[in-house]
């Protein structure tokens, strides 16, 4: 079986500023090194892209990135943030249409399509957040509404375009509450997408990430599935001990044929 490419990505939200960064990093720093077939991702807030990029300098395995991106290059867009203006402090990733976007804040699916092909016309990565509500779960909704907030983007991307593109799986009702899906659970979402995408002619595998209340005590059973490509993670990403912690222990795991997963020791 290939091995994947494993991404491990911190949403830190609304935490973290400048000088946190910093310390945060020199700390993370002293505590990992770069592993091949391995990327360690970050989304600080805006304020703090400069001083992290700075502060991770020099580990390739490092990438940072965006929270939130404005599609229009430039304008009168209060409160809003180009891409080039976070390009040019450091970042090179951005997330977009995270439930929290689309559910605090309004984000339409529309407009994560307008920032998916903005974000990739600018050269950067996106990584495109979709997932149900509780509601929608319970309502047996969950396919069709990951198909719904899909449709928008696939019409936005051509085909060959999405090779740059990443997504990411993030139940709604799994977002900072302590439950998360079942390995079985994200496995069968993940595939379920992957079939939308193939139906839309899209080549290649696209790698798509987790995200729900990941931790170090849950991260190696997500990732024994053969269909997630890593981990989105927030609350759990804030401290740069238990992160790289998490980090170490979902590196270990390994899938197999089968489906389960063994632990490396040693």
């Amino acid at each position: 079986m290939t091995e994947r490419q494993l991404i491990f990505a911190a949403n830190w939200k609304m935490n973290h500023g400048p000088a946190e960064a910093r310390s945060f990093a020199q700390k993370f720093l002293s505590l990992t090194s770069s592993v091949e077939g391995r990327g360690l991702w970050f989304f600080p807030p805006a304020v703090s892209l400069a001083a992290l990029s700075e502060a991770m300098k020099g580990r390739p395995d490092i990438t940072i990135g965006a929270q939130n991106v404005h599609w229009e290059p430039s304008g009168p867009f209060t409160g809003g943030i180009s891409i080039p203006m976070v390009t040019e402090v450091g970042a090179r990733l951005t997330l977009v249409g995270h439930s929290e976007r689309r559910h605090l804040f309004g984000e339409t699916d529309e407009q994560v399509a307008r920032k998916t092909r903005a974000a990739l016309n600018a050269g950067i990565t996106p990584l495109v957040c979709v997932g149900e509500t509780l509601a929608e779960r319970d309502g047996g909704r969950t396919e069709q509404v990951i198909v719904r907030q899909l449709a928008p983007v696939l019409q936005a991307i051509p085909p060959d375009a999405w090779a740059q593109v990443l997504l990411a799986y993030e139940p709604v009702w799994a977002i900072g509450t302590g439950k998360n899906a079942t390995p079985d659970d994200a496995a069968q979402i993940h595939e379920l997408i992957r079939m939308e995408l193939d139906r839309s002619g899209v080549p290649g595998r696209i790698s798509i990430l987790y995200g729900g209340s990941v931790n170090k005590g849950n991260v190696a059973f997500l990732l024994s599935r053969p269909q997630i490509d890593g981990v989105l993670v927030g609350g759990a990403s804030l401290d740069p001990t238990g992160w790289a912690d998490l980090v170490d222990e979902g590196s270990r795991a390994k899938v197999r044929p089968s489906g389960g997963f063994d632990i490396v020791t040693g």
